[in-house]
């Protein structure tokens, strides 16, 4: 596990489409994701630590979101052969046990977070209701893989600022985790 920081936010570079496998056995592209008011594309997996730690936030932060009109997916680039912990059918059994209420797709030839420049687990790109980048942070401070502070999460709040404004915060910290796991 290497850790990793993504790069500040490249505002207004359009989201890049998709066609995926969700764990429900079905293709979902990047306009079935799409909110009326912003979409949150976030990379993460079954098995990092930094994951684990926010999951069950990230979990609240889409269904409070979804009434703001904007629509989550997770996406897992990972390679499965050497991270097993990340296959498909553990893709399953993690979205059951943390009750997702938005798709979890897994992207098998790492295109998709390459052309999202995906770095880590977890990956926040938040986009307006145009789907322009507007956000690139983190969910909040993490200290030994535990939340340091309680309230609002930063990424709530600027998604919750993207749906009124279009714009994301000026401001934002970089979001870190366990690199990608990216084929030999």
């Amino acid at each position: 596990m290497t850790l990793t920081k993504t790069p500040i936010c490249n505002f207004g570079e359009k989201a890049k489409d998709f066609n995926l496998l969700s764990v429900e056995n079905k293709k979902i592209s990047l306009g079935e994701v799409k909110g009326e008011n912003g979409t949150l594309i976030m990379f993460i997996c079954n098995h990092c630590p930094y994951v684990k730690a926010v999951i069950k936030e990230i979990v609240q932060d889409a269904k409070f979101l979804e009434n703001q009109g904007i629509k989550f997916s997770a996406i897992m680039s990972n390679d499965v052969k050497n991270y097993p912990e990340d296959s498909f059918e553990n893709m399953i059994s993690f979205s059951k046990l943390h009750n997702f209420s938005f798709p979890y797709l897994i992207d098998k030839s790492q295109q998709v977070a390459k052309n999202y420049g995906a770095v880590c687990t977890p990956d926040f790109f938040g986009y307006n209701n145009n789907l322009e980048l507007q956000y690139r942070g983190r969910i909040r401070e993490l200290k030994d893989h535990k939340p340091v502070s309680t309230g609002d999460s930063e990424l709530r709040i600027a998604m919750k600022l993207i749906a009124t404004s279009g714009k994301g915060p000026a401001k934002q910290t970089p979001s870190m985790g366990c690199n990608i796991k990216w084929f030999d």
